[in-house]
């Protein structure tokens, strides 16, 4: 039966990382790798696991790949301090790896926990995350922001759910947004891509008519009416910062320019 490895990056988690952990205590090796916590993370984290690390933060792509390579098994679980593993979860892996699995990593459904309530609905659910991998075939890939696990061979699906608790309040929410959306428009902007009014004013609505109607978030209620609303204005937001990206850009440009005209 191969064994497995959980590995955890952190940085000021420990609302959340003592949960995550106790979540995981079943499996036969926990990892955290932390990005100097300035609060009580590490200490919180030694209370489940002689294997932390802290080290400095090279990014979500570097760290969860630092993680899995000191791991001391080759299959690994990637949780976020933010996760829990639910006990079906923990069953259904178990099972897996005791029938030494073909596949080579398996994407997980996910439900997040918001506005107190579990949301079924809308673009987050059933939110599937590749997270179980076997290090040999998988790594992980990507730039700023939505890091994935590349998968060299076949990957399937398990059933039971990883619990997610994303946010404390909308306030939280609006923040995580803000800084998302800045790495997405800069993402987008190194792909190419170019934003005008008619990106930020199509692309919103659609996205909150998918949201709220196409995945029904009408069912929620008022939490599905504001979720369906933030998703929405997070893609207004990534397009208006890759507009403020190209409209900073071309008014550096215009004055180079127009300074290069004044030497010559």
């Amino acid at each position: 039966m191969p064994k497995l490895s959980v590995t955890v990056i952190t940085r000021n988690e420990a609302a959340d990382i003592g949960a995550a952990l106790a979540s995981v205590a079943w499996s036969d090796e926990i990892v955290v790798v932390d990005s100097q916590s300035t609060d009580e993370t590490v200490a919180i984290a030694r209370r489940h696991t002689e294997r932390v690390v802290v080290r400095e933060w090279p990014g979500y792509i570097g760290q969860k790949n630092y993680a899995a390579s000191i791991a001391s098994h080759d299959w690994i679980l990637s949780l976020d301090a933010d996760e829990r593993v639910t006990p079906a979860l923990a069953e259904e892996i178990k099972t897996l790896l005791a029938g030494a699995p073909r596949e080579a990593a398996f994407r997980i459904p996910r439900i997040t926990w918001h506005l107190g309530r579990w949301i079924r609905t809308t673009d987050w659910y059933p939110d599937y995350q590749l997270r179980l991998y076997d290090r040999r075939s998988a790594q992980w890939t990507g730039r700023y922001v939505h890091e994935a696990v590349t998968v060299r061979g076949a990957t399937g699906q398990l059933r039971g759910e990883l619990q997610h608790y994303a946010y404390r309040d909308l306030a939280d929410h609006l923040e995580t947004i803000d800084r998302y959306t800045t790495y997405a428009a800069r993402q987008m902007h190194e792909d190419g891509r170019h934003a005008g009014p008619l990106q930020m004013a199509g692309h919103a609505p659609l996205a909150f008519l998918r949201n709220y109607l196409a995945h029904g978030g009408i069912r929620d209620g008022v939490p599905g009416f504001v979720i369906s609303a933030m998703n929405a204005y997070y893609v207004f937001l990534k397009f208006a910062k890759l507009w403020e990206i190209e409209r900073t850009i071309n008014s550096q440009g215009s004055r180079l320019n127009a300074h290069s005209g004044r030497e010559t």
